[in-house]
């Protein structure tokens, strides 16, 4: 495919997603156990307009955003590593968050959704100072061996990740019934908000993470290609995996701080989209950015309709997709 074919079907595939983002957003809010006409949502007052402006919206946008920044991430590390199957929770940023929230609870008696510190509840505050914590140990790692190879990087996430893991079962051993069931709750993801707080406080991080992606999309390109070939063009690789770190690690802790973790959203996302955007980062960054919310958006939309009234978890979700595509991706690369 030539340069300039390239760039046009880029170009048709922001349109087409950017067109479904608007689609989903104008559309989700309207479904759900029970429908409401776009008639009654504008209607002040009633009940039906109250479900759409303080209940559905804020959750449909929250998709939106968490999605986004989940897909990004996964183009960010899926680039830095030159790994099919990394993702946002590769580095152990969503097990870092997971043991600061399941601490907090084990340390608190109480589960309210009281403001805490910034607006947010301890468990919030406590699992984005986590994320942050198991963020720093491989960014740490890099700044005190400025010669590490990315593989060490991928192989110390990993580390951590389980660490996190095993210090997260210890904690459920020491707590009680009550504790341990919120936690295992917490852990399975959800995006159930009511009104716009959390929208309004995670969409500067994700904004800010995925522009600086954006910026980077020429030293992405040469990422491809190889490291050692990236760094005879002047890449600084050291730079750039600190900066690709940083960002992307940043938007899921915030992220996962929220709404806890939802996993393989950084995995499917990104592989998808380059079938249809290509691999220029140019047209695949805003692609993760829109495809990955709608991607979210319509797995929260089946979460909360095919068990209704009850809801199911959306992180459930997206592992039992999850599960199957990671297993095709093995195969396919055997292959």
């Amino acid at each position: 495919m030539t340069p300039g074919r390239r760039r046009s079907t880029g170009a048709r595939t922001l349109v087409v997603l950017a067109l479904l983002w608007l689609t989903v957003l104008v559309a989700a809010p309207l479904i759900g156990s029970t429908s409401v006409s776009p008639a009654a949502a504008f209607e002040p007052g009633t009940t039906a307009s109250t479900i759409v402006w303080q209940l559905r919206l804020p959750r449909v946008l929250l998709a939106l955003l968490a999605g986004g920044a989940l897909a990004v991430s996964g183009m960010g590390f899926q680039t830095l590593f030159r790994n099919d199957l990394a993702e946002p929770y590769t580095l152990g940023v969503a097990g870092g968050a997971a043991l600061g929230a399941v601490l907090a609870l084990h340390l608190t008696a109480r589960w309210t959704a009281d403001p805490g510190l910034f607006g947010f509840t301890v468990v919030a505050a406590a699992s984005f100072a986590g994320a942050l914590a198991a963020t720093a140990l491989v960014v740490g790692l890099a700044l005190r061996r400025r010669g590490v190879e990315t593989a060490t990087l991928l192989l110390a996430g990993i580390a951590v990740s389980f660490s996190c893991s095993a210090l997260i079962l210890f904690i459920q051993y020491l707590s009680d019934s009550t504790q341990t069931f919120r936690m295992v709750r917490w852990m399975m993801g959800g995006l159930a908000v009511v009104g716009f707080r959390e929208v309004l406080w995670l969409a500067p991080w994700v904004l800010a993470g995925a522009g600086v992606l954006g910026a980077l999309r020429w030293d992405l390109n040469l990422l491809l290609t190889g490291e050692e070939l990236a760094a005879s063009r002047g890449v600084d690789l050291a730079r750039l995996r600190l900066l690709i770190l940083g960002a992307s690690s940043l938007m899921v802790g915030a992220l996962v701080a929220v709404t806890g973790p939802i996993g393989f959203v950084g995995l499917m996302v990104p592989h998808m989209l380059r079938r249809w955007a290509g691999s220029d980062h140019l047209y695949l960054t805003p692609a993760c950015l829109l495809g990955g919310g709608i991607f979210l958006a319509l797995c929260d939309l089946v979460a909360r309709t095919v068990m209704a009234p009850a809801e199911l978890p959306v992180g459930v979700l997206t592992a039992l997709l999850g599960g199957p595509f990671f297993l095709w991706l093995l195969l396919s690369r055997r292959r």
